[in-house]
């Protein structure tokens, strides 16, 4: 299938490099808004580059575009996506969308082309995540109570500073632990309850913190941790406990500065997005992006449709509430 890329960060870079080696892929085009970073991504891989979204549409036409820019571009790209001649299916990034309206507009573009959009929440596609997943629900746990899960580091650093600026990224609790609120609601159900407490716009320099409270349907209550403010690198861990049986991953990948150093610097320390690691092969980026082409081949839906992408969104954008009104938010 003949994809096209939009934007030449560092997700888009993952992506591409993901397209390399999936054997129904071919990275035809990639566009951003900066010609030198489209130049260099496209070079690299074999693409057209491009600065212009509809001229690239228009001239390739490709089968699949796949959408990796800034939280609140993706609605316009998607949908315009949508309305081309031959598509055959949407990627976005997560978030979403920066609003739920953001992602009602998505999903009703591509339902209208009869397009498939595919979000990518990658975390269910890590071995650790989804063997977790199983054996939860096998029952190796009994009956979930209390889960736990943490994920983060320092804050990213990327084009114009926009994970700093609130208003376009949502902070740590839309733009990073969004990725365990889809696996938990993927794990646990739905949410019936959210609070909040965090730094959100705190205005503190390269840094956010949040701890998330989800009371679920079915009784269970997951604790949610997400930081940018740790210099000692990233790290995930959760914890899964029932009736039954107690589940726990721990997992720390040092990437930055030792500790002293990164808090007495400035905030030239930060990296780019931290791309968690894992021992198999094929790297979970590649799974979900070959796994969303084998379903347009077969002409089944994917395991992760626009509507879950949404429910994230829903869930983060009320843990915001709740942070910046102290009260709990139910959905």
């Amino acid at each position: 299938m003949r994809i096209a890329l939009v934007g030449a960060g560092g997700m888009a870079s993952v992506h591409a490099g993901c397209y390399e080696k999936i054997k129904n892929a071919e990275l035809v085009g990639v566009m951003d808004i900066r010609q030198e970073a489209a130049e260099t991504l496209a070079l690299k891989f074999g693409a057209k580059a491009y600065t212009d979204f509809a001229l690239m549409l228009h001239e390739l036409k490709p089968e699949v575009v796949d959408v990796c820019t800034p939280t609140p571009t993706h609605a316009d790209y998607v949908c315009e996506a949508a309305r081309s001649q031959g598509l055959r299916g949407v990627v976005t990034e997560k978030p979403m969308g920066r609003t739920l309206e953001d992602c009602e507009r998505m999903i009703s573009a591509c339902e209208a082309s009869n397009v498939p959009l595919f979000v990518g929440h990658v975390v269910r596609f890590f071995p650790e995540f989804r063997a977790a997943h199983t054996q939860v629900k096998a029952g190796a746990v009994g009956k979930p109570a209390a889960v736990r899960t943490r994920r983060g580091g320092g804050m990213p650093r990327a084009w114009e500073d926009w994970y700093g600026d609130f208003s376009q990224s949502g902070g740590v609790i839309l733009d990073l632990i969004i990725h365990d609120f889809d696996w938990l609601r993927w794990t646990f159900g739905e949410v019936e309850r959210v609070y909040a407490r965090g730094l959100g716009e705190s205005k503190l320099p390269a840094q956010d913190y949040a701890l998330v409270t989800l009371r679920f349907k079915s009784g269970a209550i997951a604790h949610v941790e997400g930081t940018w403010s740790d210099p000692g690198g990233f790290k995930v861990s959760f914890e899964v406990a029932g009736d039954e049986g107690l589940l726990e991953y721990n997992f720390n990948q040092p990437t930055s500065v030792p500790l002293k150093k990164a808090l007495h610097s400035s905030g030239e320390t930060r990296a780019a997005v931290a791309i968690p690691e894992n021992p198999h092969n094929e790297n979970p980026y590649q799974l979900e992006l070959a796994h969303f082409l084998d379903c347009l081949e077969a002409g089944v839906a994917p395991s992760i449709t626009g509507q879950d992408g949404r429910e994230a969104v829903r869930i983060a954008l009320a843990a915001i509430e709740s942070l910046q009104t102290g009260s709990p938010v139910t959905l």
